[in-house]
């Protein structure tokens, strides 16, 4: 019979409950999509990172741990000193440049040589290694996505490059140019962003990271294994990656809260003499809370179920449009947003269910 009461209740006043619904829609839509945006980020940079396949990552002091923003400030020479270590076979220098044009995403400035020597090497599906300061070697995602081959040219940082190379992804970037050409494009010449590693033998990993910050003038630098590396790649230890997410899901509470609280609110002014009658007839100021915190609760359910298909939809139609862009999605993210949105609701609706409980029946028999 109560469920019947609280269907009818939002049935009868269709325009408020769909805001409601929308409300807490636009709640689960922004949590979900902000989390897949950034973890998916996340998870894509550790990936790239397993592919070069090196062993132990050499970084100037103070680096961050987020790929393409540190710029370019370690000199080639840091190579050089660690090259003449024992079990060292391979110090690739590498600049990493974050861009947002035409979409975000990090371009690697490379030595081909000294990349390549890192197994596994990049597999050339069609064309070559760079011939010319301007070509660039692209992935076969990036190919397939924007149509391209070998001879077309591309915009990197605002300057026309050719493709010269089509290679097999997942050995770093989707995009691969000259290291001394990005060198000149960014002001850093003779410098680069990190400097990947390969041992004769891991075994030696633990023991080669000590040497190298043994080396005078190199005591500050950041020198982690691979593993290591890829450990501190988590939200905690990326400065402002948790911050965000949290920002995120208070303003989407905020919203659903303030939705809630307003629409139910003026749904008891509303229905004071239907409370009176209620009351007059034997309803408890327990069974008045339970009847307004139920249709909260139903408008918070099906708001979630359409928040939730739309972020799917919209995660579909966005790896449709720009499949190179890596989306999370995470089951236990949709059960965090369905806790935070239904959370949000029912204490945006205490208040007024408070309300609606203390109203005396006469009063509100005679309410106009």
């Amino acid at each position: 019979m109560i469920n019947k009461m609280v269907v009818a209740n939002l049935v009868q006043r269709p325009i408020r409950s769909l805001i409601s619904v929308s409300a807490v829609a636009l709640e689960v839509i922004l949590i979900l999509l902000i989390v897949s945006f950034f973890y998916g980020q996340l998870n894509g940079s550790k990936a790239s990172q397993v592919g070069v396949g090196a062993d132990v990552m050499v970084q100037p002091p103070s680096s961050s741990g987020l790929i393409g923003v540190s710029g370019a400030p370690m000199p080639l020479k840091v190579g050089d000193k660690v090259r003449e270590l024992p079990h060292v076979m391979v110090a690739a220098p590498v600049i990493w440049e974050l861009t947002t044009k035409p979409s975000i995403e990090v371009i690697y400035g490379i030595d081909m040589q000294s990349y390549n020597s890192i197994p596994p090497p990049l597999r050339f599906l069609s064309g070559g290694p760079f011939a010319d300061p301007y070509d660039v070697v692209v992935d076969d995602v990036f190919a397939a996505t924007k149509r391209a081959k070998v001879g077309d040219s591309i915009e990197i940082l605002n300057h026309q490059f050719r493709i010269c190379g089509i290679v097999e992804h997942g050995k770093g970037a989707r995009k691969f140019v000259p290291l001394t050409t990005l060198q000149d494009l960014i002001g850093a010449p003779g410098h680069a962003s990190v400097f990947y590693v390969k041992l004769d033998d891991p075994a030696n990993m633990a023991a080669v990271v000590k040497e190298i910050k043994e080396v005078p003038g190199m005591e500050n630098y950041s020198v982690v294994s691979m593993q290591e590396y890829l450990s501190m790649m988590t939200p905690e230890n990326l400065p402002g990656f948790e911050t965000s997410i949290r920002i995120v899901v208070a303003i989407s509470m905020i919203i659903g809260f303030l939705v809630i609280f307003q629409s139910m609110y003026t749904a008891v002014m509303e229905r004071t003499r239907e409370i009176g009658i209620l009351k007059s007839l034997g309803a408890t100021k327990l069974y008045i809370v339970n009847v307004v915190l139920r249709e909260t609760a139903l408008l918070a359910i099906v708001g979630i179920v359409v928040g939730t298909i739309i972020s799917l939809l919209t995660r579909r139609a966005i790896l449709f449009e720009r499949p190179m862009l890596r989306l999370f999605w995470s089951n236990e993210w949709v059960v965090r947003a369905t806790v935070i949105a239904l959370t949000g609701a029912l204490l945006g609706a205490l208040y007024p269910a408070y309300k609606a409980a203390q109203k005396d029946p006469i009063d509100a028999l005679a309410y106009e």
